[in-house]
């Protein structure tokens, strides 16, 4: 696929490499590592998706942007790959922040949607990415499928879930609907970690992150 954004590619000062040593057989997989590495870079540094060309990322490895397709065939796909690593590494702090939780359904709730919105603060532009459609792959003119699409976030969804329900069946949330309750909390999360990015001047509330997922998740006083 032609690299459409590479005429917007001016070098920045010190982001070329040296040329790369090469892999030893076997060592394919280091490749692709960099690859997605320089590309997550770009990424933070620019806030742009369209400044991670192929060019641009190839530039960043030092190596010739030929050597990116034997791993992925388009930009999309190497954007893809930054995107699942991302929801990867949400996931590991979810469930990092399940066990480091103290032992009630409750508290479970709670640190899954804090450290949700602990991620979105560290890591915003990857965030964006993820999920303020900074990225919108063009389906049917890319190798990105709708199924590539839909399956993203899936994992941390089933852990929202997962821990409304058991608040629900430990009588501290009264969720007809544990589901769609999810959902909607979710989509409360993803709306407070908007604007606070993007509102940070507006005096919130302290309790402002409570106050949503109480309301939403539909958590009893007890």
């Amino acid at each position: 696929m032609k690299d459409t954004a590479s005429t917007t590619d001016t070098p920045a000062p010190g982001t070329r490499k040296q040329a790369r040593t090469r892999n030893r057989r076997g060592e394919g997989g280091r490749l692709r590592e960099e690859i997605v590495d320089a590309a997550a870079e770009l990424l933070d540094e620019t806030g742009d998706e369209h400044t991670v060309t192929l060019r641009s990322v190839a530039r960043r490895v030092g190596i010739a942007a030929p050597s990116i397709y034997p791993h992925f065939p388009d930009q999309p796909a190497i954007m893809l790959a930054v995107v699942r690593r991302e929801f990867a590494h949400l996931q590991s702090c979810l469930r990092t922040a399940v066990e480091q939780a103290d032992d009630t359904p409750r508290s479970r709730l709670l640190a899954v949607c804090h450290a949700y919105l602990d991620f979105a603060r560290g890591h915003p532009e990857r965030y964006r990415t993820m999920f303020g459609g900074l990225w919108v792959p063009a389906l049917g003119d890319s190798s990105v499928t709708e199924e590539d699409l839909a399956s993203l976030g899936a994992d941390s969804m089933l852990l929202l879930i997962e821990v409304l329900d058991d608040c629900v069946t430990a009588g501290l949330a009264t969720s007809d609907n544990p589901v769609a309750d999810a959902t909607a909390l979710w989509v409360g999360l993803h709306g407070l970690a908007h604007q606070r990015a993007v509102s940070a001047a507006f005096p919130w509330p302290q309790d402002i992150a409570e106050r949503v997922i109480t309301s939403l998740a539909h958590l009893t006083d007890s």
